[in-house]
């Protein structure tokens, strides 16, 4: 069965976190590092802080879109913070 997993990174450099959704993490990351575009080219720190796993793309990007609508930093911090405790 195929996985699917929203993420959360963290850059202390530009104090930012970036929402992303994608069916292998590792690979991912690898590729957020070594990029010199888009946003996350703007750094090479990003660290892994949050993830969730789905059984479809389709639910982990409605997650992702969720995540990122509510544009709160607080909210983010808090998925963080209580990471494996139920909302």
């Amino acid at each position: 069965m195929d996985k699917y997993y929203v993420y959360i990174l963290y850059s202390a450099k530009l104090n930012r976190y970036y929402i992303g959704q994608t069916q292998d993490i590792e690979e991912r990351l690898r590729k957020h590092h070594f990029s010199k575009d888009h946003f996350t080219g703007k750094s090479d720190d990003w660290e892994l802080k949050y993830t969730e796993e789905y059984s479809s793309r389709s639910e982990a990007i409605a997650r992702e879109s969720s995540i990122k609508a509510k544009k709160s930093r607080k909210y983010i911090e808090f998925l963080i913070q209580n990471r494996g405790r139920c909302e």
